[in-house]
């Protein structure tokens, strides 16, 4: 497992969140794992997430452990988790969790988790500079926006640390629906952030858009609607993505169009 050149903390407090039992403050903090029990702590989150609430149908390798989300990305990424501070009367929980592949971990690994539902190649000449990030997901009782928004800055002080300045990354819709509603934001999404012709790629399982009805006014999910805040272009169409039901939209984020506002959040 690759250990990142920092494992610095970043605490804050998060006042009566919903779903803690107590009704005191509860501090967190935003920490890269150190050791493979924190790497575990994070696959075991994303599994619960991913598996127990959204029905993914997860495959992991051979000898996993029961209750983990597991691919062979996952040894070559660095894992940001977000957990509650131990005190005396409340053991550590993590409820928040990224990973990261950055480009020289990409080159070992033999390319991108995103490659494997997108032709990438586009993007060849921006590789030294583009960092991955996946497996997304927080806690239930903790989607109040104080968990990201420390993932968020933790990522920020990563990229900026290791000189990167794109990132790139899939985007998942769900598809309870059958993918009507994937279909009507991509049709939305194009015409006010696709990125520019020679960044935009091609899914390697398109989803049928032309057979799903794209024309529902519906809400953009709060995390794709963070990214385009921050910037990040729709670099094509949607992959569909049968293990874990849902659509993925390809996305990329320029550190250079990030608003001066987000700059200052983040980055300070």
């Amino acid at each position: 497992m690759n250990q990142p050149a920092s494992s610095s903390a970043l605490v804050r407090e998060a006042h009566g969140v919903a779903g803690v039992p107590s009704k005191q403050a509860v501090r967190l903090e935003a920490v890269w794992a150190a050791h493979a029990d924190d790497v575990q702590a994070a696959q075991r989150l994303r599994h619960r997430v991913f598996a127990g609430e959204m029905g993914a149908h997860i495959t992991p390798p051979p000898g996993t452990l029961a209750g983990l989300d597991v691919d062979r990305f996952d040894a070559h990424c660095e894992h940001l988790l977000v957990r509650t501070v131990e005190t005396a009367d409340r053991a550590s929980e993590v409820v928040g969790t990224y990973r990261v592949l950055p480009p020289d971990a990409a080159q070992r690994t033999g390319g991108l988790y995103s490659e494997t539902e997108f032709d990438l190649t586009p993007l060849d000449a921006l590789r030294p500079r583009m960092a991955e990030l996946g497996r997304s997901c927080t806690a239930e009782g903790w989607r109040n926006g104080g968990v990201i928004l420390l993932l968020w800055s933790a990522l920020a002080e990563f990229l900026e640390r290791r000189r990167l300045d794109l990132v790139v990354g899939c985007a998942s819709v769900p598809m309870h629906d059958g993918g009507h509603l994937a279909a009507s934001l991509w049709c939305r999404l194009q015409q006010t952030h696709l990125a520019a012709p020679d960044r935009r790629v091609q899914p390697r399982l398109p989803l049928p858009v032309a057979h799903l009805d794209g024309t529902l006014n519906v809400a953009t999910p709060p995390l794709i609607k963070g990214y385009l805040k921050c910037g990040a272009k729709v670099l094509g169409p949607p992959a569909w993505d049968p293990d874990f039901g849902v659509a993925d939209l390809p996305l990329m984020m320029d550190l250079a169009d990030l608003p001066r506002s987000y700059r200052s959040r983040f980055m300070a």
